[in-house]
């Protein structure tokens, strides 16, 4: 876990991460509070996409510009890793007084929404374990600190 850059709004996007080769993550419905969305922009393409968790796509999403979904993926993506960081993993040169969002070259590239959402639920169970100092059974496979093979 990368400690977030700046404080982050968690109830609008409260799942971003670099993986995949994508910007991605979890971003809260403006309209129904039981709908998210989907939403990602892929690395050196800037193909984006955005739909609900069942892959209905996202009817803010054109090919001339960002849903307010994606917006709010960039803004808190650079929240959580800073600017230069998400420049780097998307591959854009962010010209000086630039943001970083005018600079993708951005058009619709679907993208099925059940990996980044079944992370994002992966992540959320974690909320749920006790706080606990006994190794954690699913994360087995990482080593113990300075332990040595």
């Amino acid at each position: 876990m990368v400690p977030p850059v700046q404080a982050r709004k968690l109830a609008k996007v409260p799942f971003v991460e670099l993986a995949d080769g994508r910007l991605q993550g979890v971003v809260s419905s403006g309209s129904d509070a039981s709908r998210v969305y989907v939403s990602s922009i892929m690395a050196g393409t800037h193909g984006n996409s955005c739909s609900t968790n069942n892959n209905r796509p996202c009817g803010g999403l054109t090919d001339l510009h960002l849903c307010k979904h994606l917006d709010a993926l960039v803004t808190e993506g650079i929240r959580q890793y800073g600017q230069e960081r998400v420049a780097r993993y998307l591959r854009v040169e962010v010209g000086e007084g630039k943001d970083l969002i005018d600079c993708l070259n951005s058009h619709k590239d679907p993208a099925s929404a059940a990996a980044v959402f079944s992370r994002f639920l992966r992540h959320l169970a974690y909320l749920e374990v006790p706080e606990s100092t006994e190794p954690v059974p699913e994360l087995h496979w990482f080593p113990a600190a300075g332990a040595v093979g």
